[in-house]
């Protein structure tokens, strides 16, 4: 039998890209980072739980630079990830679905997830004094 000509699914290559895309995208992304996450923070209480020597080691690890900027990734995510939430479920109840609202929510959903990002981060910085 010879091969027949099918249609295609549709692609990325189909589609032009768009704002609202992006968030998508980033919201799925943000979703694999808070797993991974959540892996670091179960580490982080294993070691507690083990002893104060392994608790150290891990304790040095995310205190590093590279820890450092995994932590604030996974903040940025969770934040971006509960700000997108709560736009999702405005979604639900109909509101925002216009073009214009759906952009500036999604740029709303952006900034707030950046300014809580830094202000968690700030308040931490403050409250260890350094």
């Amino acid at each position: 039998m010879g091969t027949r000509s099918r249609p295609l699914s549709p692609h990325l290559q189909v589609y032009r890209f768009e704002w609202t895309m992006l968030l998508s995208i980033t919201h799925r992304i943000t979703g694999v980072g808070l797993a991974v996450g959540g892996v670091l923070l179960f580490w982080w209480l294993l070691a507690l739980a083990v002893g104060p020597a392994y608790f150290s080691v891990v304790q040095a690890i995310l205190s590093s630079w590279i820890g450092r900027l995994l932590l604030l990734g996974w903040t940025w995510a969770m934040f971006y990830h509960l700000c997108n939430g709560i736009r999702h479920l405005c979604w639900d109840i109909g509101w925002g679905f216009e073009i214009k609202t759906a952009r500036n929510s999604g740029l709303l959903v952006l900034a707030g997830s950046i300014l809580l990002t830094l202000a968690s981060w700030m308040a931490i910085y403050a409250m260890r004094g350094a």
